[in-house]
């Protein structure tokens, strides 16, 4: 398909129950309308995530002003492209230092930390620790990250904050005019970041080998729908061109080719992620494989 119009018409429902959430339920029922536009706010993630691999189009420049603007308004989208395929080089995933994606730190760092900053990330690595201060904590080490790079130098980082601003302003330009207050649409934009963090909670691990650092998550519900089917996380490392709605009949046709492939690291489904993870975290903060070098 030169155009694939189911990732094209969920962006086009993505921005309907967004509006329909700020200008019509919110008078009506104000809850409902916040968790409407928490969603919205997660699932356009999910989509922005698509754009950047190549799709509906297969030429980027014509999908990324689809969702260019961040309904999350944390994340500018130029940034997340660049450090999410800087993060599929899969020999450094889970790498404290040359993943951006990692939730790894170096153990010589870890010693370091005062006792309440490692209780703090301790928290962070149980889901619920996750959903809940994990909003936050990744969007303080996101923001430093990149602070770093651009004092290094980094090409794309400053242009990708710059533009980001005006699109942040029209979003917030329209939720001013929308029935919702801005406070309301903040707390929302916190509830979708820490619904995007059940995602991105297990995706990887500590593997000796890149192909075992990869989750399988066989869910078929709400939440992998919401994920655009990235709970089947090795199949989308292993084949990031694939549209969404073609991962699940790939994996199924070859289950056990992945399975094998990251060394049966899965789980059944969200919920027995939230039965082992929700108060228990899955590994440590310090790489438990980590070679260690000095940075």
């Amino acid at each position: 398909m030169r155009i694939e119009w189911p990732t094209l018409a969920l962006i086009a429902a993505c921005y309907a129950v967004w509006g329909a959430a700020l200008f019509w339920l919110v008078p009506i029922a104000p809850p409902i309308a916040l968790a409407c536009v928490a969603v919205a706010i997660a699932f356009q993630s999910s989509l922005q995530h698509e754009v950047l691999h190549g799709h509906p189009f297969a030429a980027r420049r014509w999908g990324e002003p689809l969702v260019f603007a961040s309904l999350n308004l944390a994340v500018p989208y130029l940034r997340f492209r660049d450090t999410h395929l800087a993060h599929h080089m899969d020999a450094c995933l889970t790498d404290p230092y040359d993943d951006p994606e990692s939730n790894y730190l170096d153990p010589a760092l870890w010693a370091r930390l005062p006792r309440w900053q490692r209780a703090v990330l301790q928290a962070n690595n149980t889901l619920l620790g996750r959903m809940t201060l994990g909003p936050m904590i990744g969007q303080v080490a996101f923001m430093v990250a990149d602070w770093r790079r651009l004092r290094a130098g980094a090409p794309g980082v400053l242009a990708g904050w710059l533009w980001h601003l005006p699109s942040t302003a029209g979003v917030l330009w329209i939720v001013a005019a929308s029935p919702m207050s801005v406070p309301a649409y903040l707390l929302a934009c916190y509830v979708g970041l820490g619904l995007l963090k059940i995602r991105t909670f297990l995706e990887h691990q500590a593997h000796e080998h890149a192909r075992g650092r990869t989750v399988i998550i066989e869910d078929r519900g709400p939440l992998a729908f919401l994920f655009l089917n990235n709970n089947l996380h090795v199949v989308h490392h292993m084949h990031p061109k694939l549209p969404w709605y073609r991962l699940p009949r790939i994996y199924a046709e070859n289950r056990d080719r992945y399975l094998k492939r990251n060394d049966g690291y899965r789980y059944d489904s969200y919920a027995q992620v939230f039965r082992r993870h929700l108060l228990a975290a899955k590994d440590p903060v310090p790489h438990p494989l980590f070679p260690g070098r000095h940075r």
